[in-house]
């Protein structure tokens, strides 16, 4: 039996990189909204996972986030600083997985910088809350699944598929290196 693959009759795999990479990254980030930021990452056993919004994805595609020096991520990227991140974007394309390293840091001037007021829920004590921690993540590989065009065009050539009987789907997929 061939898999559905070696039935398609286009191209569908496109690894990128560089500024490429850089600029999907963004993009499948800003349409996801928000991350599973996962930690403690072990073979064989299940990982911490929480979602997360990043405050800010800056030129060479870091991640920065603000998070409380008291909490479990904290105390799991200072144990094992191994990071992944999981966006979905919509419930047909826009899928993206980053694998990369954390850092924690009490930067004051970067916390100013990443500030929001929104930020005042979880840090009673404004933008000079002492628990207040800056997570850069760094990421040094990843995957994406996204469309090549856009959902409807995906929907006719899928609909067209089903009458003809044969497999046209506009997704794209590969390694993303940032």
């Amino acid at each position: 039996m061939d898999s559905i693959n070696q039935q398609q009759p286009e191209d569908n795999f496109r690894d990128l990189q560089g500024a490429e990479a850089l600029q999907k990254i963004k993009e499948l980030a800003k349409k996801a909204g928000s991350c599973f930021f996962c930690t403690n990452i072990v073979s064989g056993k299940p990982f911490q996972t929480r979602p997360m919004a990043a405050e800010k994805i800056d030129d060479q595609g870091n991640f920065w986030f603000l998070s409380s020096n008291d909490s479990h991520k904290n105390e799991e990227i200072a144990s094992d600083p191994h990071v992944q991140m999981l966006f979905q974007g919509s419930s047909y394309s826009d899928y993206m997985t980053l694998y990369g390293t954390a850092t924690i840091s009490t930067d004051r001037q970067k916390i100013a910088e990443l500030w929001d007021a929104t930020m005042k829920t979880w840090f009673t004590e404004g933008q000079d809350d002492p628990r207040i921690t800056v997570i850069k993540f760094v990421p040094s590989e990843g995957y994406y699944w996204d469309t090549k065009h856009n959902m409807a065009i995906g929907l006719l050539k899928r609909t067209y598929g089903a009458i003809v009987g044969e497999t046209y789907d506009d997704s794209i997929e590969g390694n993303i290196m940032p």
